[in-house]
Parts: structure tokens; C-alpha cells; sequence
């Protein structure tokens, strides 16, 4: 497998476990934290989601754009769209495996 395409799973790969252990926590989370309805709920939903975006955002976008400033252009191109890809794939798996029977 060329640099690339193992460059553009292990991305994936790091987004789709960062997005496994926050929806295991989230899944949870009453057993985990002791629930509770007030001011600092949507604060945290809100910190939580811009920290997601964040990392996943670094991890799909990050090393791409480095490559594109970089003058790599069409290098750095290519991993974004491979990244893109092997999400996607994923993202059916995920799915397909959730159909009824």
C-alpha cells in the first residue's frame, strides 16, 4: 500500500475510534456521570462538539493542508479525498451492519 493510502486509513482509523469512544461515553453516560439538568449541560454538549470538530478536523484536514502549503499540492489532495474515502466506506459498513434481518 503506498504512503498515501496508509497515511489516509490511519486518519480514518484515528477519527473513527476519537467518534467510538465519545459515542461510548455519550451511550453511558448515566452510568458513568450522575445526571444532572442545569447551566453547564450545554456548555459542556457545546465544548464537546467544538473539541470533536477539532480533532477530527486535524486528523481529516491537518496533514493535507500542511502538504498543499507545503507545495504539495496534489499529493495533499489526494490524502484528503483517500481519508475521505476510507470514512466513507466505513461509514456504509457501519450502516449495513445495522440493517434488519
Amino acid at each position: 500500500m503506498n504512503k498515501l493510502l496508509q497515511r489516509s486509513f490511519l486518519n480514518a482509523l484515528g477519527t473513527a475510534v476519537y467518534v467510538t469512544v465519545v459515542g461510548t461515553i455519550l451511550w453511558n453516560n448515566n452510568k458513568i456521570l450522575e445526571p444532572k439538568d442545569n447551566a453547564f449541560t450545554p456548555i459542556a454538549a457545546l465544548m464537546l462538539f467544538i473539541l470533536s470538530a477539532a480533532i477530527t478536523g486535524s486528523l481529516v484536514i491537518g496533514k493535507p493542508m500542511l502538504m498543499y502549503i507545503d507545495g504539495q499540492k496534489k499529493e495533499g489532495v489526494k490524502l484528503f479525498i483517500y481519508t475521505v474515502c476510507w470514512l466513507a466506506l466505513g461509514t456504509v459498513i457501519i450502516f449495513l451492519t445495522q440493517l434488519k434481518r
